[in-house]
């Protein structure tokens, strides 16, 4: 895909949790842009070859490698990517936990994962973000939300509970930081065909397409094409809003031959 926004060329853009899938597909499409990406994940070696992967292709990118789970993980990407580039002018708030189980079988454990992973982190990092923002006279933060924070899944819990959160957040941190020049937005992507799901082939991933109103699973570059949008100035009238990302499936009642 050619570049469409040049004037994202030259900046910088931290993407959170993209070492694969969704993560991955927005810093590609980023560095395209001519942006300059931090590329994180908990693996050092999978965040080194994604960046790596890039440089080679002619972008400007670096690897941090920090879990998201801890305070410290929070901090190293921000200081890490300062230390490289001394700006952010776009935060990706990708990194998420995905685990969907009955409510009987959440444990404070895992609850306690998935609030520090899909709430704490995008609040803390998007928190040590808008400091650097403001100061620079702008900048957008991009939260990945799910179709799951407006209609949940069954089982849905804690996920979906989490995205629901994140949703609120957008809205929160939009308002605060409008009168800065920060624009905050979310994606949030339906069924998208990354390596964790099954091929399509598979009878159980056609059933799920026939639920999808237009008949197919999303792509990743489909997702990413949206933050790229929201990041770029043809978006800068757009705050605080989540964009779905879905082929239509929010915006049914219920799924074909399921009448209500």
């Amino acid at each position: 895909m050619e570049p469409r926004y040049p004037e994202l060329s030259g900046r910088v853009a931290i993407v959170t949790g993209s070492t694969r899938g969704i993560g991955r597909g927005i810093a590609v499409r980023l560095a395209r842009e001519g942006m300059r990406v931090v590329v994180n994940g908990r693996s050092a070696e999978e965040a080194a070859a994604v960046a790596r992967d890039l440089v080679e292709a002619g972008a400007e990118a670096i690897p941090v490698a920090a879990d998201l789970g801890s305070r410290e993980g929070v901090e190293r990407i921000h200081e890490e990517t300062l230390r490289a580039f001394g700006t952010v002018d776009l935060l990706v708030n990708n990194a998420a936990v995905l685990t969907r189980v009955p409510m009987e079988q959440v444990g404070e454990e895992l609850l306690d994962t998935e609030l520090a992973v899909n709430i704490r982190a995008p609040f803390v990092l998007s928190q040590r973000v808008a400091e650097v923002m403001r100061r620079s006279g702008g900048g957008s933060i991009i939260h990945i939300s799910s179709v799951g924070g407006l209609r949940v899944h069954l089982p849905g819990l804690p996920y979906d509970v989490t995205k629901g959160a994140i949703d609120a957040l957008t809205r929160a941190m939009a308002l605060e930081l409008a009168p800065y020049g920060v624009r905050v937005n979310a994606v949030a992507p339906g069924a998208t065909l990354t390596e964790r799901w099954l091929p399509p082939s598979d009878p159980r991933h056609q059933a799920v397409v026939r639920r999808i109103p237009l008949g197919r699973t999303g792509r990743i570059s489909e997702v990413a094409v949206a933050v790229a949008f929201l990041a770029s100035s043809e978006a800068a009238y757009i705050t605080g809003q989540v964009i779905y990302v879905d082929g239509g499936l929010t915006a049914q009642l219920t799924p074909p031959g399921q009448a209500v």
